[in-house]
């Protein structure tokens, strides 16, 4: 078995693919040619078959590969594009087919192919002085709220799962006690050094992990795992510039998606998030993984780019249909857009992959109230959250805000019941109080109204729609000083948000974005 290299390729690494090449039928074909094409690299690899239809390709160099192979009048699909690391071994299967059969698989996976591109260009950034968005300013707070609450989820994916038993805990620290001990058996050593420091770096012990990581980087600045897990330990001790030099320079050695997004992660710490957002496309489109997905599509919908967002969520989740993060996301996008019904649409699939995780309950929950009709499936979904979780104070205040959406009288008493035990739960729930309030201003019972009114001025003095809307129950019980005050202490309030909204709008940039196939050349998001 031969294989062919063209000038300009060079193969010099550790990885090797592997595989086999059979017919429709499923017998191996001996003698097919095997043509191996990397990106960004004229010519392709060719190799053939063995008599047991066996192929191989090793020492390979780590990069973006596509796969085909032929003989006579068949040949196979090409491959999706696929990402070789160092020290892979991958296993590839092909099959003949005749020549008339399609020369490339569709992207049902999602994976972005060498020529599949965006329909969105990133062209710039700009000082965010009109907001832009769909829908009334609430409808607009809203979906920024719900764009803060999304990086949260980024931010969750992070964590790993901790048993809290004592067994584990003992493990721990006989672990930590292993590797100290290998240290100092030999402080010089690089693995002793890297494993204690690795150690320490997945305890999210930043300032304990830099030290030995450091000192294992001195022993032996070419191994990039090392430098990768080093540039994460000066992220977690916010040391980013130096953070972000390791993270090039490891990029200088390879084209690397985990140091991409490392790096885009590093750059909007740096205050620039145009060339974050372009780091993180390079990490997606160099591994489509759910991961990669969702900070390229968090990047955007943090700077309001929001229907590249919704494209960029909507790819991932349909690669990654189990993503409950990835579909919650593109409902945030989609809502940001001002597409409601798509909306609750894919927050509602979020939250039946993983009944018990609330957040997605509460995505729904914000999006039905702010919304301009009820949405169909959501009042479904948070009746079951409050059956699941009855102890949950946002259960039963989002279901009863549901119910009441929908303005059927003899459902008011539900709505009085889930909202009672919400602020039984909770007694700081500001906004449950404040909707108890509304709920009997609207049967003209204005004293216990005033009572709940209270209660939530007292549980956050900053609800302006609280001292507003007290000053009005003060006013139709003949307490117009009263009324006058809370009116006044309303307009403070509202000043005071105002300016705090228009302070963050403004130290988040927003990106200028062409959308590709429209009439003008640039478009604000």
């Amino acid at each position: 078995m031969s294989v062919c290299v063209p000038s300009g390729w060079t193969q010099s690494g550790s990885a090797t693919i592997q595989g086999t090449v059979a017919d429709v039928a499923h017998h191996p074909v001996a003698d097919a040619s095997v043509m191996l094409e990397q990106k960004d690299h004229l010519g392709a690899i060719e190799t053939e078959t063995t008599a047991n239809g066996v192929f191989v390709f090793s020492t390979l160099q780590a990069g973006i590969y596509k796969l085909h192979s032929e003989k006579s009048a068949l040949r196979s699909r090409t491959t999706d594009a696929f990402l070789l690391s160092a020290g892979d071994q991958k296993h590839i299967d092909l099959v003949l087919e005749s020549s008339g059969a399609p020369q490339s698989n569709t992207i049902s996976s999602g994976a972005m192919e060498f020529s599949d591109q965006p329909n969105f260009t990133v062209a710039g950034v700009t000082d965010w002085t009109a907001a832009g968005g769909h829908g009334a300013d609430t409808r607009l707070r809203t979906s920024e709220d719900l764009a803060r609450e999304t990086l949260v989820l980024k931010l969750g994916s992070a964590e790993h799962g901790s048993d809290a038993s004592a067994d584990s805990a003992k493990a721990t620290i006989e672990s930590e006690n292993r590797l100290r001990a290998a240290l100092r058996k030999d402080p010089t050593s690089f693995e002793a050094n890297h494993q204690l420091g690795e150690f320490y770096l997945h305890a999210g012990r930043y300032s304990e992990a830099f030290p030995l990581l450091q000192s294992a980087y001195q022993i032996d600045p070419a191994n990039y795992a090392n430098e990768y897990d080093l540039a994460l330990a000066l992220q977690g001790n916010k040391d980013f510039s130096r953070a972000r030099d390791h993270a090039q320079k490891i990029l200088l050695h390879e084209d690397n998606a985990d140091a991409h997004r490392l790096l885009g992660d590093l750059d909007e710490e740096l205050g620039d998030p145009l060339a974050a957002v372009r780091e993180d496309e390079k990490a997606a489109r160099l591994d489509p993984s759910e991961q990669n997905y969702f900070e390229w599509g968090s990047e955007l919908l943090l700077h309001r780019a929001v229907r590249p967002a919704a494209e960029v969520f909507g790819r991932g989740a349909k690669t990654n249909p189990k993503s409950a993060r990835l579909l919650a996301a593109w409902g945030v996008a989609l809502f940001a857009s001002g597409e409601y019904d798509e909306a609750a649409k894919r927050v509602c699939d979020a939250s039946d992959l993983n009944p018990s995780d609330f957040a997605p309950y509460v995505f729904l929950g914000k999006i039905e109230m702010a919304a301009p009709s009820s949405l169909s499936c959501v009042q479904p979904k948070l009746a079951r959250f409050a059956e699941e979780q009855p102890g949950n104070a946002l259960a039963n205040y989002y279901y009863a805000m549901a119910i009441w959406k929908e303005q059927k009288p003899p459902a008011l008493q539900q709505v009085e019941a889930l909202l009672t035990k919400a602020v039984t739960t909770d007694p700081n729930f500001d906004e449950a109080y404040l909707q108890l309030g509304i709920l009997y201003s609207a049967e003209h019972n204005f004293e216990k109204a005033i009572g709940f009114y209270k209660k939530a001025i007292r549980a956050n003095p900053q609800l302006s729609d609280a001292h507003y809307r007290l000053g009005v129950a003060y006013e139709r019980t003949g307490e117009p000083a009263k009324a006058k005050q809370e009116f006044e202490l309303h307009d403070e309030v509202e000043k005071q948000e105002a300016d705090a909204i228009e302070r963050q709008r403004r130290e988040i940039k927003q990106f200028l974005v062409v959308l590709k196939f429209q009439p003008t050349s640039s478009a604000h998001e």
